[in-house]
C-alpha cells in the first residue's frame, strides 16, 4: 500500500477477504467490509446477523457490527476517515462502490487487485500443499473417466457433468466450481455448456472439472483438470490432433520457470499447434493462475511480460476446436518452484479410448 500510495483497502465479497481473514462474506445486500488502513488497525464492518459467522481474530482485525436500522456505508465512511487513497476490492457491489463514492467525493478509486494481487500469486508451502490435495483429488476422478470407472455412452453430459460433481464432493472439496462435458461436435465450444445430448460410440468427450477445497484456515483452494476421451477407436484426424496437443501441453509445461515471463509458457503451447496448422483453432490463453480463486494472477497469455516466481501456481490447457467435428483440450495445474516447474497432475496425458 505504501509502494502504490494507497491509504486504505476496502475489501468485500471475492477471494480476498477469506485469503487475509479466513471469512467468506455471504453475496447479500447487506454490506460486510474489511477496513485496512495503511496507517492503523483492520476493522471488519459486518452484519450484526452474520457475526457468529465470524472466527474473530483480536490481534488481527476487530469487528464493526452494524444493525438493520444503521448505515454501513457511513461507518466505513467514518473509518476511513482523511484517506484519499482506496484501493477497493474488485467484486464489490457496484452499488457500495457508488455510494461510498457518494459520501466521499474526493475519495481517489482504485482496484485492491494492484495491492492484493501480487501477494496471492506467490503461494507459500501451505497453500503449495493445499493445491496438491485438491489436485490429487481430481487426478483420481479423472483416472476413474480414463478406467470407463464413470459411464459415457447412453448418458447425457448433464448427467457425465452430474456424476463428477458429485466425485468433486466425494473426495473433499466444499463446492464444485464447474464440470463441463461436452461430447463430439460440442467439444470444439471451450465453455460448452453440458445438456440433454446423449454420448454415443465412437466420439471425443472433453471433460473439464473442478472445485474448491477448504483449509484449516477458513480459505478454499482450488482444483482445475482437463482430460479427453474416445468412447471407441479414434479416426486418424482424431489421434494427429491430439498428438499436436500433447507436444504442445508438454512444451507449455516444461518452458515455465523462475524469470521466465508468463507469455513465453503461452507461445511454446501456440507455436506447436501454429506449426501444425491448427493456430486459428486455439482461440484462448494457454493457462491462467490458481488459488482460492479458479482464475486469478499470473495469467499465461501474450502480452503478460511478468516473469514467473517460485511460489506463482498456474494452469497450462492448450486446445484446438475444430467446428463442426470435435474438440481437445489438455490441463495441468503447474507450480514454479526454485528449480523449474512441477505439474500437479500426473493422471494420463495420452488419449484414453473407453468402451462403457
Amino acid at each position: 500500500m505504501t509502494e502504490q500510495g494507497v491509504d486504505v483497502c476496502l475489501l468485500s465479497v471475492g477471494a480476498d477477504l477469506p485469503w487475509l481473514i479466513g471469512y467468506q462474506a455471504m453475496p447479500l445486500e447487506r454490506l460486510t467490509m474489511l477496513v485496512v488502513p495503511r496507517d492503523g488497525d483492520a476493522t471488519l464492518v459486518v452484519p450484526r446477523l452474520e457475526v457468529a459467522r465470524v472466527n474473530e481474530e483480536p490481534d488481527v482485525f476487530s469487528i464493526r457490527s452494524w444493525g438493520e436500522t444503521d448505515d454501513p456505508i457511513a461507518i466505513v465512511s467514518d473509518l476511513i476517515g482523511s484517506a484519499s487513497t482506496a484501493a477497493i476490492g474488485n467484486r464489490t457491489w457496484a452499488q457500495f462502490l457508488v455510494a461510498l463514492q457518494r459520501q466521499n467525493p474526493g475519495l481517489n478509486v482504485t482496484t485492491a487487485s494492484s495491492v492484493i494481487g501480487p501477494l496471492r500469486e506467490v503461494k507459500d508451502a501451505h497453500e503449495i500443499a493445499a493445491l496438491r490435495r485438491a489436485s490429487a483429488a481430481v487426478d483420481r476422478i479423472a483416472g476413474q473417466l480414463q478406467s470407463g470407472e464413470i459411464p459415457l455412452i447412453g448418458r447425457t453430459e448433464a448427467e457425465v457433468s452430474a456424476d463428477l460433481g458429485q466425485r468433486i464432493l466425494a473426495e473433499g472439496h466444499h463446492r464444485v466450481n464447474f464440470a463441463i462435458v461436452a461430447a463430439g461436435e460440442n467439444a470444439a465450444s471451450p465453455h460448452h455448456e453440458p445438456g440433454e445430448r446423449v454420448i454415443a460410440a465412437g466420439e471425443v468427450v472433453l471433460c473439464d472439472f473442478g472445485g474448491t477445497m477448504l483449509t484449516d484456515g477458513g480459505a478454499g483452494y482450488c482444483s482445475d483438470i482437463t482430460r479427453c476421451v474416445v468412447t471407441g477407436a479414434p479416426t486418424s484426424e482424431m489421434s494427429e490432433v491430439y498428438e499436436v496437443l500433447f507436444e504442445a501441453q508438454h512444451a507449455g509445461v516444461a518452458a515455465g520457470g523462475p524469470g521466465v515471463p508468463a507469455e513465453d509458457v503461452d507461445a511454446a503451447s501456440r507455436k506447436i499447434i501454429t506449426d501444425a496448422g491448427y493456430g486459428e483453432w486455439f482461440m484462448h490463453r494457454t493457462g491462467h493462475g490458481i488459488g482460492v480463486e479458479e482464475h486469478e494472477d499470473p495469467y499465461i497469455v501474450s502480452g503478460n511480460t511478468a516473469p514467473l516466481v517460485a511460489g506463482n501456481a498456474y494452469s497450462v490447457e492448450p486446445g484446438i476446436y475444430l467446428p463442426g467435428k470435435f474438440g481437445f483440450r489438455l490441463e495441468d495445474i503447474v507450480i514454479v518452484t526454485e528449480s523449474g516447474p512441477e505439474s500437479l497432475n500426473h493422471v494420463d496425458h495420452r488419449l484414453v479410448t473407453v468402451e462403457a
